[in-house]
């Protein structure tokens, strides 16, 4: 009877998080709303500009979802953006100047950012060095490469990746149902599977892990690898919206993730993480930079606004943490 108490009380958790999240987002649409309405006459609810952001974020949605899963282990991955750019160059480069297959080219890209992810892993798992040091150091890596394999310009690969962001059901594009099934695949894994479990344990505590007798390196080096991969997942939707490979596409990329990720309740400590959540924090800075776009606010202080809310969520995340530990 405790026991099934207690997991109701878990999912009830669960759910007035997922709910605070929505109640966030439907005020925050619904504050734009009045104020484009009463700047201009216009309407910020409406089908086509939801459409937009909707069909906007599937790469921004893949990327949260590698950085939750890495952020639960207490890690971090500074490299995503770069990763993204170097696995789109590669693309690029397999499709015009190769000739190759578009099949042979997303295998060559995702293979691109599975390396790159499993590389990151690898040496901080052998040297025992953090991750912030050996991501920041594959950030700058990865985009080098990037301008090596494009020499610098912008290559175009026209219609046959464009042609997977044309497919679309009611409006919303392939891209985003592919991100929506890789965020409930993602969400199952983290918090119903045993390697779910493992990811949490680790970052709540990885010498207990360790003296329980569970071997978290490969653990932690399968989370790298699967960061990469989602990287250059992301990658193949990027191209497909904006069907060029630039090199400098992704910069800033791996801060909106780790936004995102922290603005739905992800630990940047470690030990506690949901990918839903994460969509969700998504959605919620689309929603805040499409608002702000609309009513002509500069980009600078768009960026100020952007990085309030980013603090403001890590303060509201500290002392709802306070409040679970009083309980």
């Amino acid at each position: 009877m405790s026991e099934t108490r207690s997991a109701w009380r878990r999912v009830g958790g669960v759910a007035s998080e997922y709910a605070a999240l929505a109640l966030v987002l439907v005020a925050m649409a619904l504050a734009f709303e009045l104020a484009i309405w009463l700047r201009s006459g216009r309407h910020f609810l409406t089908e086509p500009v939801m459409l937009t952001i909707l069909n906007r974020i599937p790469y921004a949605i893949v990327l949260a979802v590698g950085m939750t899963f890495v952020l639960v282990i207490a890690a971090i991955d500074l490299s995503v953006g770069s990763v993204l750019a170097l696995s789109a160059a590669v693309l690029g480069v397999c499709l015009v100047k190769a000739h190759l297959s578009l099949g042979v080219a997303i295998a060559a890209c995702l293979g691109t950012g599975l390396a790159c992810g499993a590389l990151n892993g690898a040496v901080t798992i052998a040297w025992r060095l953090p991750s912030f040091i050996v991501t920041l150091g594959m950030l700058e890596m990865a985009r080098g490469g990037t301008y090596l394999v494009t020499k610098m310009e912008t290559v175009y690969l026209g219609g046959k990746v464009e042609a997977i962001a044309d497919i679309s059901w009611r409006g919303l594009s392939l891209p985003f149902f592919i991100a929506m099934a890789i965020v409930f695949v993602g969400q199952f894994v983290l918090a119903r599977t045993v390697f779910g479990r493992y990811l949490v344990a680790i970052g709540t505590n990885e010498e207990a892990v360790r003296l329980s007798g569970i071997d978290p390196r490969p653990i932690k080096l399968a989370v790298f690898t699967l960061c990469g991969l989602l990287s250059a997942v992301a990658a193949v939707m990027h191209a497909a919206k904006l069907p060029s490979a630039n090199p400098g596409i992704g910069q800033g990329y791996e801060l909106e993730a780790i936004a995102a990720a922290v603005i739905g309740g992800t630990s940047l400590m470690g030990g506690r993480g949901s990918v839903v959540a994460s969509f969700f924090g998504v959605l919620i800075m689309a929603v805040l930079s499409a608002g702000l776009a609309q009513l002509g606010v500069p980009e600078e202080q768009k960026r100020l606004v952007t990085g309030f809310v980013i603090v403001a969520a890590v303060i509201v995340d500290y002392y709802r943490r306070r409040l679970a530990k009083a309980a």
